[in-house]
């Protein structure tokens, strides 16, 4: 059995590290364009309990997940386990 790595996004919101395929960050026209599709789509997943969206997250499955945590923090706790 394969262990999978939760990375927590803020607010007790976790993501899948496997499925995860970019973190961005929300302020250029593209992702702006890119949250607005996902929305009228069904594919946007706001996880950011009403704050400010500070990242975006792309899945595997063309799923959009906004977080409140910066891109940096983020990446940081998808590292975190890996050098155990």
């Amino acid at each position: 059995m394969s262990a999978h790595k939760l990375v927590n996004i803020g607010f007790g919101n976790y993501v899948l590290a496997e499925r995860v395929v970019s973190i961005v960050g929300p302020a250029s026209s593209p992702m702006k364009r890119l949250r607005e599709d996902a929305r009228a789509e069904g594919r946007l997943i706001d996880a950011t309990q009403g704050r400010k969206t500070r990242s975006i997250l792309v899945t595997d499955s063309n799923h959009i997940i906004l977080s409140s945590i910066q891109p940096e923090t983020i990446s940081q706790r998808f590292t975190q386990g890996d050098e155990a």
